[in-house]
């Protein structure tokens, strides 16, 4: 199978072989990858657990002093570069946390254990990661990553390159973000691996409840050959009654309806409330799936699947606790009737045991319920458009903002000066760009859409008004001045 550079004139190889990849991942779409491989007795198994770790680093304007002409580096080096300041000091502690799985791996599978981890890398993260010359986390993510004794350990889960949240970023542009992700992972590890990537992790946990934008989220997911998402519990609702799901242990189907009456649906997992890192850190879904035993579900007896992710890196409780808890319960766990499992090796065994996808329960995203008292799906998106406003009026929680891992954080608010100058970018790409047909191996393509997903990373819309938002608002004007005048 042809492989891919994985850089192309000093940008990453983030486009211009679609077609190649789409054909690969579509040849293998239907093929088990872990079943025959996982050494697992199911019918043994009382319970399950998955965790995965979600790794990024934004990309900045900080390479120099002045910020309209300093070199966009990662965050990691600015860190690296600039010890005294903050919690910088943490840079080299970071920079170990993206490789130790690499490690971790393969002492527990060499001493007889069964461990398993699912990992989730941002595009930024790992083209400044490769900038900074850290091969030494490369070497040690491909091991566990390609070598046929680690890789059924380790699942792998897509992401939007850029790390942009889903509910704020243009429609068109985030399906861009999905297919660079797909290029660059495969430019790296090659892409017999990609074709094993069948699970996706939205930036920020955030899902979009705009019906509009909800269903091109989830068909954009399936167009690029995903089986399931990750779904943060709150974020989504039971159509029959509005209510968060009931059974969170079990895989559901996110169902999509636009205005327009379509429909499209994909596998749910649903990660539970609650501090993400400490319970990660602390290996807590290992200890709730042993209080849990096997469930009814579509005739079948089945083990029930704890699920969490956290960030893989940030806080005390990853730096520090998480690598002896992670040791000790994958230790305890191998050969018990409680294990950890990855997701897709969990629903490839649901899938032998005879339960179809369109057994699992419908969800659909928060406050959609709602929305179908009063809309009829097929009313056009005006009549959309009028009935959430209405709705809006009457209530001012409601909103169509989308749901992310916290309540507490909006993506939209405050942020005009960062958002206008973002939509600027994206409109110009889409006129100079995509609606003439630009080849993506064109290199004033690779390099204009490199500077838009940059735009749109979520971290210049986290920390509030500031430093953050002046980086933001720098690569949109690169970006703007990109599509202006190259093309």
């Amino acid at each position: 199978m042809n492989e891919l550079p994985e850089y192309i004139n000093d940008l990453p190889n983030i486009c211009g072989s679609e077609t190649l990849l789409e054909q690969a991942i579509a040849a293998r779409k239907d093929q088990p990858i872990y079943l025959n491989d996982n050494h697992i007795d199911f019918n043994r198994i009382r319970s399950t657990f998955a965790i995965a770790l979600h790794m990024h680093q934004p990309l900045i304007p900080a390479g120099g002093s002045l910020l309209n002409t300093a070199e966009i580096i990662s965050n990691l080096k600015h860190m690296m570069d600039n010890p005294g300041i903050g919690d910088n000091h943490n840079a080299s502690v970071f920079q170990w946390c993206y490789k130790r799985m690499g490690e971790f791996v393969p002492q527990l599978a060499d001493g007889g254990k069964q461990p398993r981890v699912m990992l989730e890398y941002s595009g930024t993260l790992l083209h400044g990661l490769s900038k900074m010359g850290a091969y030494d986390v490369f070497d040690d993510l491909k091991t566990i990553t390609c070598n046929p004794h680690y890789r059924y350990f380790v699942e792998w889960l897509g992401c939007p390159w850029g790390h942009a949240v889903a509910p704020s970023t243009p429609i068109q542009d985030y399906r861009l973000h999905v297919k660079a992700w797909q290029h660059h992972f495969a430019a790296i590890f090659g892409i017999d691996a990609l074709t094993r990537v069948r699970g996706f992790s939205p930036a920020e946990m955030a899902l979009p409840n705009h019906p509009d934008v909800a269903y091109e989220f989830v068909k954009t997911l399936k167009d690029c050959g995903y089986q399931w998402v990750l779904v943060q519990e709150h974020t989504v609702e039971q159509p029959e009654n509005g209510w968060n799901p009931q059974q969170k242990h079990l895989p559901h189907r996110l169902v999509c309806t636009n205005s327009e009456g379509k429909t499209a649906s994909i596998i749910a997992i649903i990660k539970t409330q609650g501090s993400d890192t400490k319970l990660v850190a602390q290996m807590q879904p290992y200890y709730e799936a042993k209080s849990l035993t096997n469930l009814e579900f579509s005739g079948k007896r089945i083990p029930p699947l704890v699920t969490q992710i956290a960030d893989g890196e940030n806080g005390g409780v990853m730096m520090n606790e998480f690598p002896p808890k992670y040791f000790e319960a994958i230790n305890e766990c191998s050969g018990s009737d409680t294990i950890a499992v990855n997701v897709t090796e969990y629903l490839e065994y649901l899938f032998a045991q005879g339960i179809k996808e369109s057994d699992f329960p419908a969800l659909q995203p928060a406050m959609q319920k709602r929305i179908w008292e009063r809309f009829t799906p097929g009313d056009g998106p005006e009549k959309l458009a009028q009935t959430i406003e209405t709705i809006k009026k009457e209530d001012g929680r409601f909103n169509m903002e989308g749901g992310s891992w916290t309540n507490d954080i909006s993506w939209v608010r405050g942020y005009d000066n960062v958002l206008a100058p973002m939509e600027k970018a994206s409109s110009l790409f889409h006129e100079k760009v995509l609606s003439k047909n630009i080849p993506t191996d064109d290199p004033r393509y690779r390099n204009a859409l490199f500077h838009l997903m940059v735009s749109q990373t979520s971290c210049y819309r986290y920390w509030g008004q500031g430093l953050w938002t002046d980086y933001g608002r720098e690569v949109c004007r690169r970006a703007i001045d990109i599509l202006t005048y190259d093309f």
